[in-house]
């Protein structure tokens, strides 16, 4: 199961203070984190794309529809990674006791809402 582990700015462990860096390890060979990757490398080249369009001179129009094509894009890796995220991090962190964790999934969903 992927592990999460905070990181302090005061090497103390203290998850309240604002230089805190939270990791989750992944296991590089799961399907899930090749899934991840390789739609992160598609947008990728969706959004080179777009800039060469720019280049290029395109119609406005061709090129709005691609970054339209590439918010689509995020909005289903957004998707995707929230449910990694619920069904990992968030299950073990309310087994744990760490409820304060809802808290953070509300606010998230409202960011990626937005």
């Amino acid at each position: 199961m992927p592990e999460e582990t905070t990181s302090c700015c005061h090497g103390d462990g203290e998850s309240s203070c604002a230089g805190c860096v939270k990791h989750k390890h992944r296991d590089k060979a799961s399907k899930e984190y090749k899934c991840l990757v390789s739609r992160l490398k598609r947008i990728e080249g969706q959004v080179r794309g777009v800039t060469k369009m720019v280049e290029d001179d395109r119609y406005c129009v061709d090129i709005l529809t691609q970054v339209s094509a590439i918010q689509s894009a995020l909005n289903s890796f957004n998707k995707e990674l929230l449910v990694q995220h619920i069904r990992t991090c968030v299950v073990d962190d309310i087994r744990a006791g760490h409820d304060e964790v809802v808290d953070e999934l509300v606010a998230t969903l409202q960011k990626v809402m937005k």
